[in-house]
């Protein structure tokens, strides 16, 4: 079972590939190209601009054929009656030269197969603004979506440099777990030496010992953090979770980039997005009211029928063109009209409320981010300053320790300091990086480019 357990871990830090170097900037690459979200966003982006085009269609004139033929078995089938008539004999004074007799007529009247085909060409003059309200609207929608897709990758940049500054951490804390098992190893070593030649006591070993486990317990959790570590970046990038990969930063203090700094909020997607909401509230209104105004349109047509026969011959057969002028005046509706304006005013001026809210909600979460940035900064120099100082602690502990001048508990409290300081540096670089993208999204600056 154990070997089976050392195998697994083998193949899971080694992978089925070589290891693949990745810097920011290609992570977070990668991951929008494999988040499905923002495949969705551009799928939405392609809808709103089809909608465009939709409504710009609605200004020119629209072309239509149609036909019709009819199919009908039955015949109307009839004979007139047959009559007399009489006549007048020409002259000065008319006078009867009998009757003519006028035979009965066959009527044979016939819709079989009777046609019709046509061209219709129809072009609205004036619909009160509606068209073009609803193709201000379509354009509007497209750059919402373009806003939400915007809005989405921030969110997939911020889960991606989390990930990436995480692997990067836990790198570093395992150069640190290594670094303090070898000096507890050291240490070992010499306290063995000095029990060989009764220079010590048991006790001491083992109180070595018990940091060595500490040590060695330190360094395979930190060993599994990076294994953990790989797999999420790989699931944020969309690459298989057993691919070996690492970062491209060395260190987390060499990647540090100077932040511009904003004074609003313009440049967020939130706030941009409720500023459009803002304009489509507008078109609404616009779209509403021009229901109840004067709508005007022309409708031209040029038709050719070959329709009922009488007697085998065409009653209606030829071309013709036609033209047809409307116009819909709306006068009154109870108020119906005003009313429903007054409701879409109603609804911009609550949607300028929610951005204003927004607004200020979004101001003092970027002054947040900022707030926390300047003070990562501040932790960063103090741990730093205290890994010097407990550098040169151990140094000197080291020094006094092997002349007998310091216990070794006082000497193994100095190495755990040591120690300790080191890896609440790296903690405190990799909560710089990540509050610095922090910063980035809140201010609404998180580009692709890891450089910007």
């Amino acid at each position: 079972m154990k070997y089976i357990y050392t195998c697994l871990l083998a193949f899971l830090s080694v992978g089925v590939y070589g290891q693949r170097v990745l810097s920011l900037s290609e992570c977070r690459e990668m991951a929008l190209e494999h988040n499905k979200q923002s495949k969705a966003s551009v799928i939405q982006i392609e809808k709103a601009s089809q909608d465009i085009r939709t409504y710009r269609a609605k200004f020119f004139p629209h072309l239509s054929a149609q036909g019709n033929y009819l199919f009908n078995s039955n015949k109307y089938e009839e004979k007139t009656p047959s009559f007399q008539l009489l006549t007048f004999a020409p002259g000065e004074i008319p006078t009867p030269n009998g009757f003519v007799m006028f035979p009965s007529i066959p009527i044979e009247f016939d819709m079989n197969k009777s046609w019709f085909a046509g061209l219709s060409l129809t072009q609205p003059l004036y619909m009160g603004g509606k068209i073009r309200s609803a193709y201000q609207m379509s354009k509007i929608g497209k750059d919402m979506a373009f806003l939400n897709r915007k809005m989405s990758n921030s969110d997939v940049l911020y889960e991606t440099d989390k990930a990436y500054w995480t692997l990067l951490k836990v790198e570093e804390l395992v150069k640190v777990a290594q670094k303090y098992e070898e000096v507890v190893n050291h240490l070992l070593s010499d306290i063995n030496n000095a029990f060989e030649v009764g220079m010590t006591s048991r006790n001491d070993i083992l109180k070595v010992q018990v940091k060595l486990n500490e040590a060695k317990l330190q360094r395979r959790r930190a060993e599994n953090a990076i294994r953990l570590a790989k797999m999420n970046l790989c699931h944020m990038i969309g690459l298989p979770l057993v691919d070996d990969v690492t970062v491209a930063d060395q260190n987390l203090d060499s990647s540090a980039t100077p932040l511009h700094l904003v004074q609003d909020v313009s440049l967020r997607p939130e706030y941009q997005l409720l500023s459009r909401k803002l304009d489509l509230k507008l078109q609404e209104i616009k779209l509403t009211r021009s229901d109840y105004l004067p709508q005007l349109g022309v409708v031209g047509a040029w038709n050719y029928y070959d329709a009922a026969r009488l007697n085998d011959t065409p009653l209606f057969k030829g071309g013709s063109f036609s033209a047809l002028f409307s116009i819909k005046v709306p006068l009154f509706q109870w108020g119906e009209g005003i009313s429903k304006v007054k409701s879409k005013k109603a609804e911009h001026q609550m949607a300028q409320l929610q951005r204003d809210d927004a607004s200020e909600k979004m101001m003092l979460e970027m002054t947040m981010a900022l707030n926390q940035v300047d003070e990562s900064k501040l932790e960063v120099e103090m741990t730093a300053e205290a890994l010097s100082q407990a550098a040169e602690n151990l140094k000197t502990s080291t020094e006094q320790f092997e002349v007998g001048l310091e216990t070794l508990t006082e000497h193994l409290e100095a190495q755990t300091l040591w120690q300790k300081a080191w890896a609440e540096n790296v903690e405190a670089m990799a909560q710089l990086r990540l509050n610095e993208t922090n910063y980035l999204k809140a201010s609404g600056q998180l580009e692709v480019d890891a450089n910007h």
